[in-house]
């Protein structure tokens, strides 16, 4: 039986890490409110998500917590039309410019639009007891009172209100407000780290063939020191597939097709690009651009409000090129489980600290991965460049041997810490290879 520690809470902003920490607060608080400025349940990709249109990941880590949240979801998305993979069977990993070597892994994800995967959550979210949905409402500001605290400000069409509240979870990603509200009451904000990544994308929606690619159900090429330019396919609900162009430091995909296609054909292997040149269209070709991955390290600060918390991209938002958000966004809920386990007592800290610890291993990899770009711009420190040698090393090892590439894998699909990597097993056959 857990244990309830407040009456209310709210949640700021209804993506997948807001909807996460809503599910989590329902099993502490008699009732949680979810606040969002888009209208929620339409299906389309939402102003407050621009990426939506694009190519999305839910690592391996990220879809066993879903499923550990809300028990049976897997299986939902999957009869909805998700496109199951196993990793390194279904999901072609082209990283480094090398193929890897293909082996079962056991490890399995899902594949589908950001849509989709939000509105299946959404779903359950709003069959939770104890939880009310506010959206198309602006956040205009919070409660505070003796350096708490204590509620937010809405507004909507019926005019601006106040919400009285044990706990206020700021989940509005890039654009979350807590920064300022830290100023507003006087105390500092958190020191930043910063790495320029200028990430362009050109997403297009295709109908291949049936068995054009055989097995494959995810086409991954990584951009690499040298090359700017990477791809992603994959096979999604609808019977599409989205296709995905990620160019790094500065790098813009085209947007007519016929670029499209050139860029396709200089990435991909001979048998995709053929693929995508004998597609269907469906529908015209969206970008975005993404200009920096951003930490705030909120752990770091020896003073924060009581009744205030902060979640997903509003901590740590990457390069999206390497498919982590929705992942790190679930990690962030269990530390808020864990935390709130251990009731409320400089829960703030508590939560931080705990926070910091679940980012590291995924900011330590998407970070190396934008250093190695020449282009990228931030320190290299002596670490970060042996790092990335190793890391070129395992990636050609990987074509060859599968027990490589199995062990890159679950790094990267944050199920092992990249320390797995140093293993004496892999760095043998690292240096073996």
């Amino acid at each position: 039986m857990i244990r309830k520690v407040g009456e209310h809470a709210i949640v700021l902003g209804a993506g997948i890490s807001g909807l996460l920490a809503a599910r989590v607060l329902t099993d502490f608080y008699g009732r949680v409110t979810l606040v969002e400025r888009d209208a929620l349940g339409v299906g389309l990709p939402r102003k407050g998500v621009p990426q939506g249109f694009h190519a999305h990941a839910l690592l391996p880590r990220g879809l066993q917590i879903l499923e550990e949240l809300f028990p049976g979801l897997t299986g939902e998305l999957v009869a909805g039309g998700a496109m199951p993979y196993e990793m390194i069977v279904q999901l072609r990993m082209i990283m480094g410019g090398h193929e890897f070597a293909r082996m079962p892994t056991g490890e399995k994800g899902v594949s589908a639009t950001r849509p989709f995967l939000e509105s299946h959550v959404l779903r359950r979210v709003r069959d939770l007891p104890g939880l009310v949905t506010a959206d198309r409402s602006q956040v205009t500001g919070i409660l505070t009172g003796e350096g708490a605290v204590t509620g937010a400000r809405i507004a909507d069409e019926d005019g601006e209100r106040e919400l009285p509240a044990d706990l206020v979870v700021d989940a509005m990603g890039r654009g979350g407000r807590t920064l300022a509200w830290l100023e507003s009451m006087g105390l500092d904000r958190p020191e930043e780290e910063t790495v320029k990544v200028e990430v362009a994308y050109a997403t297009w929606y295709l109908r291949l063939a049936e068995g054009t690619l055989g097995e494959d159900r995810m086409v991954l090429v990584g951009t690499y020191r040298g090359q700017p330019k990477g791809a992603a396919l994959c096979a999604v609900e609808g019977d599409r597939w989205l296709v995905t162009l990620g160019g790094s430091a500065g790098v813009r995909p085209p947007t007519d097709p016929e670029g499209f296609f050139g860029w396709i054909d200089e990435v991909a292997p001979a048998d995709v690009a053929a693929a995508v040149r004998a597609a269907e269209p469906l529908g015209e070709i969206g970008t975005a651009r993404i200009p920096t991955s951003v930490r705030r390290r909120y752990e770091r600060l020896s003073r924060f409000p009581e009744g205030l918390l902060v979640t997903g991209d509003a901590i740590c938002n990457f390069n999206p090129i390497y498919g982590q958000g929705m992942s790190v966004g679930a990690l962030d809920a269990l530390a808020l489980r864990d935390c709130l386990r251990e009731g409320t007592r400089d829960l703030a800290h508590r939560y931080f600290a705990a926070v910091a610890r679940a980012l590291d291993p995924a900011w330590q990899l998407s970070t190396g991965a934008d250093l190695a770009l020449r282009e990228a711009e931030g320190a290299r420190p002596l670490q970060v460049r042996v790092l990335n040698a190793y890391i070129r090393r395992l990636q050609r090892v990987a074509a060859r041997d599968p027990r490589v590439a199995v062990a890159f894998s679950r790094v990267s699909g944050l199920l092992d810490p990249p320390s797995a990597l140093m293993r004496p097993a892999v760095v043998w056959r690292a240096v073996r290879g």
